[in-house]
């Protein structure tokens, strides 16, 4: 695919990243790559409307428009707390008196649900308060389980992952070693064909030469140089030096 990313790095196994420079080659990445990005004014112009509104009820919603006519507060209202008797200009009336005592009766009921509520809080609040914890305690030990699974899960993929770079990292050096190995071999047959061809050449000269006939002497001369100019050991050393573990 075009604009693929094959990530090859082993983590596990590779080496070199304390090396001297590597941090600061990194950093510098970071930085390349900050200096690229160009992020807008609004970061979310791309997300779509919120769907926040879909929760708003009627209340809420003038509530947000208060706010943001930045208008006070409405104070609570106690009216249905009062126990008013009726207007000075109704003082004589049945009807008027009898929405008083209504409203006594509505407020005398309504403070005796609240003494009952409190009874039974008294009574009940406590096993009530303990079935709520031992409900919360569950909801929290069942979330701690899962967090606990994640954490084990997380654990395996990390081992999986630490066992298939090393086994990768055993064979590399493998290959590596035995690259190195074919290497050297190419490097003695190339040195035993240079050698024979130092002894082909020789053997023409002396035949040119018993014939009477000048022989390329600076040729074969030029051969034991380039054959000599470094030892066998010394570029074996250089390949197991460049590709030592």
């Amino acid at each position: 695919m075009a604009g693929e990313v094959v990530v090859d790095a082993l983590p596990y196994i590779d080496q070199g990243y304390d090396d001297p420079g590597v941090r600061e080659a990194a950093l510098s990445m970071v930085e390349e790559e900050c200096r690229r990005y160009r992020p807008t004014k609004n970061y979310l112009e791309n997300a779509g409307p919120e769907p926040s509104t879909a929760f708003e009820t009627a209340a809420l919603q003038r509530e947000m428009e208060r706010v943001q006519q930045r208008l006070p507060m409405e104070p609570l209202s106690m009216k249905r707390y009062e126990l008013p008797p009726p207007p000075a200009g109704r003082l004589g009336e049945p009807a008027a008196w009898a929405e008083s005592v209504d409203n006594s009766h509505a407020q005398l009921s309504h403070q005796a649900t609240r003494v009952l509520n409190l009874e039974l809080q008294l009574h009940y609040g406590a096993e009530s308060w303990r079935s709520y914890l031992n409900t919360l305690q569950a909801l929290v030990t069942s979330a701690q389980n899962v967090h606990t699974n994640l954490r084990k899960q997380i654990a395996a993929v990390n081992w999986e992952r630490k066992r298939s770079q090393t086994a990768s990292g055993t064979r590399l050096r493998a290959l590596r070693r035995r690259w190195a190995q074919l290497v050297s071999d190419n490097y003695r047959l190339e040195r035993a064909l240079l050698q024979l061809d130092i002894q082909l050449q020789k053997a023409q000269g002396q035949a040119t030469a018993d014939d009477g006939e000048p022989a390329d002497l600076d040729a074969v001369k030029m051969l034991p140089d380039k054959l000599n100019s470094e030892s066998e050991k010394e570029v074996q050393k250089k390949i197991e030096d460049m590709f030592a573990d």
